[in-house]
């Protein structure tokens, strides 16, 4: 088995954050698959203990750590140095945690903690190990960095606060991360992969499908359908979306039964070019 996308070849090397279970697993499976050497991180012992016992994962190196922790990050880059010689051509960082959060509970440890995991796992991830994926790239070709966002951090719906800004943080940190390497290092590749959980969601593989179709096209913002929401669909929410900073309009539209508002947003949303 092979692909088309440069980073993913056989011999080459990947650390994938939140790999021991859902869409990290997904994509650790499809990249062992291809002949990659992978390294999954992970906070959750007893996946990574059940992953390591898999009789076809012997390319797979498992490595228990809080992606929160700028210390784990360090031990981390130490691992990858021993065990790929410092080689890393994917970096997929992936962990996150969608804890409940409101405003009107007193305590704000979800919060924190969500933004611990959600936002500072990926500013630890890229701060530490960008040096290795620039390097690789210098010297093993392209290389690709995998960020997972989630549609909620653009359309923004109501309900939890925390996840959503966390994750609308993550996209604009993807967004400044692409366009400085597009300067300084062009062979590094950048993916945001968006990523949202209703109840038709698709299957972690029918993600990572679709993740690789649309790094195969060159695709930046991978934002995946699922089985009730189509992409067209997403599109118009997030025009609407915006256009309640653009118009003027009172903030999350889509969502406020009062005067109107939400009956008039799927009303304009059919109307919406996209």
């Amino acid at each position: 088995m092979s692909s088309q996308i440069p980073a993913f070849q056989k011999g080459n090397t990947a650390l994938i954050t939140g790999g021991a279970s859902g869409i990290g697993l997904a994509l650790a499976q499809r990249l062992l698959s291809y002949g990659l050497r992978v390294l999954v991180a992970d906070k959750d012992a007893s996946s990574l203990y059940r992953l390591s016992l898999a009789p076809e994962t012997e390319d797979l190196i498992p490595f228990e750590m809080d992606v929160a922790k700028l210390e784990d990050w360090h031990r981390l880059k130490t691992k990858i140095s021993e065990a790929f010689n410092g080689q890393l051509n994917v970096l997929a960082l992936n962990a996150g945690r969608g804890l409940p959060t409101s405003f009107t509970n007193p305590d704000p440890t979800n919060f924190y903690e969500t933004m611990q995991t959600n936002l500072f796992g990926v500013i630890n991830g890229v701060t530490t190990l960008l040096p290795l994926v620039q390097s690789t790239s210098q010297t093993s070709g392209p290389s690709s960095i995998i960020i997972t966002g989630s549609k909620q951090g653009i359309t923004n719906p109501p309900s939890n606060p925390a996840y959503n800004a966390s994750k609308s943080a993550v996209k604009t940190l993807a967004e400044h991360l692409a366009f400085d390497l597009s300067k300084s290092d062009p062979s590094v590749l950048n993916e945001k992969k968006e990523k949202e959980k209703p109840a038709g969601a698709w299957w972690p593989e029918q993600v990572i499908d679709y993740l690789e179709k649309k790094m195969e096209e060159g695709k930046f913002y991978v934002i995946c359908p699922d089985n009730d929401v189509s992409e067209e669909m997403d599109k118009r929410r997030m025009v609407w979306a915006i256009g309640d900073v653009v118009e003027g309009r009172p903030p999350l539209t889509r969502w406020r039964a009062e005067d109107g508002w939400k009956e008039r947003a799927e009303e304009g949303m059919k109307k919406l070019d996209v």
